[in-house]
């Protein structure tokens, strides 16, 4: 019996979030851009988005991660016993395993275990997963785009584990046209979910081919010595603690050069990817929230200009 064919909803044909989809994008252009934690009440298409994602890179697919996930599920585990008894290694594979060049999505990853938590990321920061039982271990490679969301009415991550994300907070849209269009979309889709995709198909190919030519262009995009400088300050100036911020300010606003066609990551790219890398790494107190103040961005910026003036003319901070 020949099983249905099932259409996924598509990437293009979710209205508003463009945030939340920049944020997707960067990390499918550029997996050390280290993944993302989508923040944002229920019914606001984080999930639609993430299980989207195949329909753009056909080679890739989505690996969930329950929230009552076992270590054993996760990691993977060894066979003490066949080890033993004939002195090889049985690697019995999980989740990580079968995420390795896909994508690693969690949703209510902060309902999920901190230790499990913690295993994913370093798995991401390290690209292997070494799962070692009484003495005996195994390591395989374990390179994926790490991709969480969460409800924060449900509880948050710790700063620890915040501070290992790019993050995108989503909310619900207000314009009401684009509710309508989302109301519309939806209803076409589960009238006729093969005609609904079809209609989308030129879009999907066209962004399709957007992602495969960014991460082609990715290694050959310069950032300019002055862009460093700027972000060092950035930081400084919103009070981050370590050096997270800077390097994943940087390298997103490299890959948003990318995916725009450029060779040269400017200024404004690096206030974009600000805006992902930053809210959540700020230090603040229990009155503040969490927003970042735009004036401080705009006098670094603009004081940077002033100062980069002299060397862009000679060439000099490329």
């Amino acid at each position: 019996m020949m099983r249905e064919k099932t259409y996924d909803y598509p990437f293009t044909a979710i209205v508003g979030q463009e945030p939340m989809k920049e944020a997707i994008l960067i990390n499918l252009v550029n997996p050390s851009a280290g993944g993302v934690l989508i923040r944002g009440q229920k019914g606001t298409a984080k999930t639609t988005a993430v299980r989207a994602i195949p329909g753009l890179m056909k080679d890739c697919r989505v690996v969930e991660i329950p929230a009552n996930a076992t270590e054993d599920r996760v990691a993977g585990t060894i066979d003490i016993e066949a080890a033993l008894k004939d002195g090889e290694k049985q690697f019995q594979p999980g989740l990580l395993k079968e995420a390795d060049g896909n994508i690693l999505y969690v949703d209510e990853i902060n309902l999920l275990d901190d230790h499990i938590v913690d295993l994913l990321l370093d798995a991401a920061a390290t690209g292997r997963n070494t799962v070692e039982r009484e003495g005996i271990s195994c390591t395989h490679s374990a390179r994926f785009v790490l991709i969480g969301s969460m409800n924060p009415e449900e509880g948050n991550l710790r700063p620890q584990l915040l501070d290992r994300f790019g993050m995108v907070d989503v909310e619900a849209e207000t314009d009401v046209d684009k509710r309508v269009q989302i109301i519309e979309n939806r209803m076409a889709y589960e009238k006729n979910p093969g005609y609904f995709c079809r209609k989308y198909k030129e879009s999907q190919e066209e962004l399709s081919e957007r992602i495969r030519s960014a991460r082609e262009l990715l290694p050959t995009v310069r950032v300019p010595k002055e862009l460093l400088r700027l972000a060092a300050q950035i930081c400084v100036a919103y009070g981050t603690d370590g050096h997270r911020a800077d390097i994943g300010m940087i390298r997103t606003a490299q890959t948003i050069a990318a995916l725009e066609g450029r060779k040269k990551a400017s200024r404004e790219d690096l206030e974009r990817a600000a805006r992902y890398v930053l809210p959540h790494r700020m230090r603040k107190n229990p009155l503040e929230d969490g927003q970042m103040d735009p004036q401080v961005m705009e006098e670094i910026l603009s004081a940077g200009k002033k100062s980069s003036r002299e060397p862009e003319a000679s060439g000099e901070g490329d």
